[in-house]
């Protein structure tokens, strides 16, 4: 679970809740109809820019800014030397139990594939289209909510436009001006807060998450194709390594003294 998400989400809701003042009359921001506006409209055309079959998975895409369990690259580095010891030590063919007990659907899938002598070519054109398919469905969740973000504030200004409308075909009654003219700003507000605190944040994490499986993937694919090759397993190290910040390689002398 990203508790980032979570703690974010606080510390904006206290800052607009204490920080801009609500907290001192919470009940003159409470308006029903202005809320119903906002939600309404934005589901409403959120249904009819998008097939029904995406629209069900929003709410799992959603959370998974929250809930996220992602490898570190540098475990999967690890795995994956692992496995080229054990391919250089007993052949590829030991690999074949190695790969059920992997924990990555994505490296098993590699592993039985070089295990059963599929070709070098055959095997990384798999699992780039795989790859390239998984890149397409994240971009697809994060746009819906991404665009979402972008109509929120559309569909709160149409119900201040709504408010406006109605307050100026009341104007024989000054004293319900003030109260009309903040029902009319209730529609603003609702949008913006939807759009710059639970949409477009979120929209920005999902899109981080995914770059960081698809490097996760893109390195599992590096590590296929090399232990495929015979390298030596401080060579795959290398070429995996590189692949992240220095910061986040494993480190190389670790794994010397724990021998």
């Amino acid at each position: 679970m990203d508790i980032a998400t979570l703690v974010g989400l606080l510390v904006v809701f206290v800052a607009i809740f204490f920080g801009g003042g609500m907290a001192a009359q919470p009940e003159i921001f409470i308006n029903i109809p202005s809320l119903a506006t906002v939600v309404g409209g934005l589901i409403g055309a959120t249904m009819i820019g998008n097939p029904m079959a995406n629209l069900a998975r929003i709410i799992p895409v959603y959370l998974n800014a929250i809930k996220v369990s992602l490898t570190p690259p540098f475990e999967i580095i690890e795995t994956i030397v692992g496995f080229a010891e054990t391919a250089r030590r007993e052949g590829i063919l030991a690999l074949e139990s190695a790969a059920a007990d992997a924990g990555d659907e994505f490296l098993s899938s590699g592993i039985r594939l070089a295990v059963d002598g599929t070709e070098p070519d055959l095997i990384e054109e798999i699992l780039e289209t795989e790859l390239m398919y998984l890149e397409e469905r994240h971009k697809e969740g994060a746009d819906i909510i991404s665009t979402m973000a972008t109509m929120a504030p559309a569909y709160g200004m149409i119900g201040t436009l709504i408010g406006l409308v109605l307050m100026l075909a009341n104007m024989e009654d000054p004293s319900q001006i003030g109260a009309g003219m903040a029902i009319a700003l209730l529609t603003t507000l609702y949008g913006s807060i939807l759009a710059n605190m639970l949409l477009d944040p979120i929209a920005s994490k999902l899109k981080t998450y995914s770059k960081q499986e698809v490097l996760v993937r893109k390195i599992i694919i590096q590590g296929i194709m090399s232990i495929q090759s015979g390298d030596n397993p401080r060579v795959v190290e290398t070429k995996l390594s590189v692949m992240l910040p220095p910061s986040d390689r494993p480190d190389p002398d670790a794994g010397e003294a724990a021998e």
